[in-house]
């Protein structure tokens, strides 16, 4: 399906994007799962010191994207989110790795529904539980 190494070509994809210029980290991009990483920097926090949520989102929503595109049904040229949640339990502070594993939930011909965890490495506290719906497009 994609050829090279996961983290390169993801890494080549999204270079001058939001994914890129957060940092995001792949190590797993596959049919029904994606697994990714960032060290929190002082780009992913908001200015009262703590991780911004959206650093969080990007994270997750990224990573349930990229394995949607890697599940896509035959015939489908894309996908777009149609709908996210997120409950968050806990934060990271600069310097600590915050990662995630996104997994397939429903793989439907005109929907996907997947879930996310994203999990402090540095103290093995889940930071926030994610779900989101991804809308399979195809060609008109």
């Amino acid at each position: 399906m994609m050829e090279g190494n996961v983290a390169e070509v993801f890494a080549a994809r999204q270079e001058g994007m939001l994914p890129g210029e957060l940092g995001l980290e792949w190590s797993v991009v596959e049919n029904g799962r994606a697994e990714g990483r960032f060290r929190a920097t002082k780009r992913h926090m908001a200015p009262n010191g703590f991780l911004h949520a959206a650093s969080v989102i990007a994270l997750v929503d990224s990573a349930c994207g990229y394995a949607c595109m890697a599940s896509a049904p035959e015939g489908a040229s894309g996908f777009t989110t149609i709908e996210l949640k997120a409950n968050y339990l806990g934060t990271a502070k600069e310097g600590e790795v915050v990662a995630c594993q996104a997994r397939l939930v429903h793989g439907g011909r005109m929907t996907q529904v997947w879930d996310a965890e994203a999990i402090n490495e540095t103290t093995g506290k889940t930071m926030a539980l994610f779900r989101c719906t991804q809308m399979i497009l195809y060609p008109r």
